[in-house]
Formats: structure tokens, C-alpha cells, sequence
């Protein structure tokens, strides 16, 4: 992250007349590309106490969007790989599972009263993987959404994370019965012995059987995901398991960078990263899905044009009014984040979930993060710049009443090094005279429509989003303990 804040004059810089500052900066965002991935902000890691709690009553009743999102966290999975820190325990136990649909299905009835009334527009149930489950476990969540939460499925998104083994026919009916839209399988690598080196052991065979079955159930979007960095992988290999995949014609693709931490089972040092050659491997990745028709939506994700047959209600990209239940999940107010206590090591997380499950209250909030005015303008920065949709000025001033670049002035670094760049964007009539309004004696052409990043700022969107964490939570990042 840059300490040292610059502020050059606001004007158009060729590369020569870069200050050696400036081109220093964008250096040590090029030279860690891959320092983190900021997919929520504040980061998990940033979350603490909260004394005294929030009562969850008193939290939701202060929000007022149209919809919400509905999360339900599952936190098994039949092993874990070795790049994973999710919260998630390889623990394939009937008993288990079913005692934490219980607590699921208590804190949901504790929940339901708090959220009456308010629709949800989408509804995403992940892990861990949830398809572990035995199917009456798995249909039970449907129920608990449909009959506890107030869950419409006509009018929701639904999505569902899988993985080659769990992939049923059994299952599979209950997925189609309830309308699921997306189903998401983390296959990561068709090749065997890069699937070894991660500690997930997998077959290809079965992972294509899946991928078959999964097709042969026509759900409106299949996502598949890959990473690239695994130990091993060459630019040949890489594009072999890419292109596996394509073969099944998913309407989606997330291509991951391998990261690996301390509390990882691989460990950094130990995976042939030192000779590092992610990047190669993304940008020929990138130029493979676009001439396969896929349009690039974030670092990660690659889509085609997917439309619902559904009538769905209206969700902001920002992720306020999510609604996370089951231990792992996180929940979004617009003030506030909180959770269950997050933990890496097996212990830590088998503790952790068997508090949710003997806990007899679900009600209040006591471990997260309360935003400030400056981290709520952050959060709305980074969940739009970070997307091909890009940052709209209107949007930020409408939400924020002031101008972005007259609150975030770093920003035009990234403009001025070819990272970002300024779209003009067809703005209605209203919202142009509501910002002259507010400001007349300002032009609203000082403000460019949209920030949006280029293809290499989009390709270095880790380490833009490492910068634009703020000091405050950084250190909170940086003084975390994990477990």
C-alpha cells in the first residue's frame, strides 16, 4: 500500500513527464500484482468485537432498499485444498450436517420477524459445498428460505456452489425443482497432477461428468471456475484445462490466481511462484475467452450476455441488505458488516461452528465492523472501480453530495499512469439537474461520467485494491491473528 500520499496538478501527464514518484508507484503496483483479493470491504480480517452488540432489530430497521440478498453459508466440504481460507471443515458426517441445518433453521426463525417485509432479489447458497449434503439436508434450505425467510423464487436469482463428486441426479432435481438459476463448480484444473500439488485430489473424468450432467439439466448459467499459478502449470497446461472447459459452453468462467498464506496449507515459497508467471498465464487466458465471445467483467470473471427468464427484483452492485446466515456467513448494513468469529485452522473452525449450533440466540450482532462516513465512500469506490461497469460520478454524488476526485484525489493516479481512464455515459436529464442544481457555479462537465479501468489496470485490480484500503483498516488487517 502507498504511504505517501502525491497530488500533482490535475492535468493530462505523457509518460516523460512523470514525476519518478509517480512512476515508482505504479512500479510497486505492477512488481505484487497478486497481494490480495479484496472481494468485501472492510476485510474479513478488519472485523472485531463489537461492545456492547448491535441488536439485529435495531440494525435492519434503519435500512430502506427496495430488495435484499439472501446468503446462506455452508461450512463443509468433503477435503480441503490446499489453497483454500475460506471457512470451511472437511467434515462429511450426517449427524454434523444435519445438527447445523438445525441451528440454521432456529436462527432463521429468529431472523424472519426482523426482515418481514422485505423482499429478496437474490438468493445464493455457498461454502464449503452445500451439494455435500445429503439431498433432504439440501432441500431443507430451500424450504427455510421459502417458508421461514419469505423467499419468492419467482421473482430471486438463486445460485448454488457444487463440486464434481457431489453432482447427483438426486440433487440435481432439487436444484431444478426450486428454480435454480446458476450453478457454480470449482474444477480448478483438468490435469491430474496439478490437481495433486493443491491437495485436491480429483479425476477429470468425473469433473467432465458433471459438467455434462450439469448441461443436461439446462440451468439457465453454469460458472465454472479455474486457477492459474498452480505448481507445475505452464502456459500449455493452462490453456489445456481452459479450454476443457469451454468445451461444456459455460455461460460464465472465474479464473483465479492462486494465493497462498501462512494459514494455507500450501505455503508461500513452497509452490514454484518464485518463478512467477500468473500473469502470463492471465493474459493469455483473457485473449482466448474474448475471442471465444466472453465479455470480460472483473479481473476474474468472463461472462456472455445472460438474460433471466425470470422477473427479478432490482439489487445494487454495492451489496447493502445482505442478509448472511449460517456460521461463516456475513451480513451488509450499510453501517454495518458483521459475522460469526472467522477462523482458518481446523480447530479454530470446528469450535467456531459448534458454538453456532448449541447457541440459543441468533439475534444480535457482536463481531464486525462499523463504517465511518470515509470507509463507506471507500467501499462504494472500490465495489464499482474494481468492475467493467466502472465508478459513475452522478452516482457517487448522488449518494454522497460531493464530487469523487474532491475526496479521493488519489484516484488520479491511476489515470495518469494508464490504469483508468474517463468513459463519457449517456446521464439522464434529472440527475444532470439535480448536480448543476446543487452546484451551480460548477460545470458538470468537469466531471466525467464514468471511471473505469483499462484492460492493465484491470489485470493489476488486486493490487488497486490493496492501495485503496485505508490506513485504518489496513492496520486492523495487518494486527489480525488468525487462527
Amino acid at each position: 500500500m502507498m504511504q505517501k500520499q502525491m497530488n500533482p496538478p490535475l492535468r493530462a501527464l505523457a509518460p516523460h513527464e512523470w514525476t519518478s514518484e509517480l512512476r515508482e508507484w505504479e512500479q510497486q503496483l505492477s512488481a505484487a500484482p497478486y497481494r490480495s483479493y479484496l472481494y468485501s470491504y472492510p476485510h474479513k480480517t478488519a472485523y472485531r468485537e463489537l461492545n456492547p452488540p448491535y441488536p439485529l432489530q435495531q440494525l435492519w430497521e434503519q435500512e430502506q432498499l427496495d430488495s435484499y440478498f439472501l446468503y446462506m453459508h455452508i461450512p463443509f466440504c468433503g477435503a480441503r485444498c490446499g489453497f483454500c481460507n475460506l471457512f470451511t471443515l472437511p467434515d462429511k458426517r450426517l449427524d454434523v450436517h444435519k445438527q447445523y441445518v438445525d441451528a440454521l433453521e432456529r436462527q432463521a426463525m429468529q431472523w424472519a420477524p426482523i426482515m418481514a417485509g422485505s423482499p429478496f432479489s437474490r438468493f445464493a447458497i455457498g461454502g464449503g459445498t452445500p451439494t455435500l449434503l445429503e439431498p433432504e439436508q439440501l432441500n431443507r434450505l430451500f424450504v427455510i428460505a421459502q417458508d421461514i425467510m419469505g423467499l419468492d423464487v419467482q421473482t430471486s436469482s438463486i445460485s448454488v456452489e457444487t463440486s464434481p463428486e457431489t453432482v447427483t441426479e438426486e440433487r440435481m432435481e432439487i436444484l431444478k425443482h426450486w428454480g435454480v438459476d446458476r450453478v457454480s463448480m470449482g474444477i480448478q484444473s483438468f490435469i491430474e497432477q496439478e490437481s495433486k500439488a493443491i491437495y485436491r485430489p480429483q479425476n477429470p473424468d468425473l469433473a467432465r461428468q458433471a459438467l455434462v450432467m450439469l448441461n443436461q439439466y439446462d440451468f439457465p448459467l453454469l460458472n465454472v471456475d479455474l486457477i492459474y499459478g498452480l505448481p507445475g502449470q505452464t502456459i500449455d497446461s493452462w490453456l489445456y484445462s481452459l479450454e476443457q472447459a469451454l468445451e461444456f459452453e459455460p455461460g460464465e468462467i472465474f479464473l483465479y490466481p492462486l494465493y497462498v498464506r501462512e494459514n494455507t496449507i500450501l505455503k508461500p515459497g513452497h509452490t514454484g511462484l518464485e518463478h512467477d508467471i500468473r500473469m502470463e498465464l492471465y493474459e493469455a487466458a483473457r485473449e482466448k475467452l474474448e475471442q471465444a465471445g466472453y465479455i470480460q467483467y472483473s479481473m476474474r470473471r468472463f461472462a456472455r450476455p445472460f438474460h433471466s427468464t425470470k422477473t427479478l427484483l432490482p439489487y445494487s452492485c454495492q451489496e447493502e441488505g445482505m442478509v448472511g446466515m449460517g456460521c461463516g456467513a456475513r451480513s451488509y448494513t450499510r453501517n454495518v458488516h458483521y459475522a460469526s468469529h472467522y477462523g482458518v485452522t481446523t480447530a479454530a473452525t470446528r469450535s467456531i461452528i459448534a458454538d453456532y449450533v448449541a447457541a440459543e440466540r441468533y439475534d444480535t450482532a457482536d463481531y464486525g465492523f462499523v463504517l465511518n462516513e470515509q470507509e463507506r465512500r471507500r467501499r462504494f469506490v472500490l465495489k464499482a472501480l474494481l468492475h467493467r461497469e466502472g465508478l459513475q460520478q452522478l452516482d457517487y454524488y448522488e449518494r454522497f453530495g460531493s464530487w469523487l476526485l474532491d475526496d479521493l484525489p488519489d484516484l488520479k493516479q491511476l489515470i495518469w499512469t494508464g490504469l483508468a481512464e474517463w468513459i463519457p455515459t449517456v446521464v439522464p436529464t434529472n440527475a444532470l439537474v439535480l448536480a448543476t442544481q446543487a452546484e451551480p457555479v460548477r460545470s458538470i462537465s468537469e466531471h466525467p461520467t464514468t471511471l473505469r479501468l483499462t484492460p492493465r489496470g484491470m489485470a493489476l485490480s488486486d493490487s488497486i485494491g490493496d492501495w485503496l484500503i485505508s490506513p485504518d483498516v489496513y492496520a486492523l488487517m495487518e494486527g489480525y491473528e488468525g487462527v
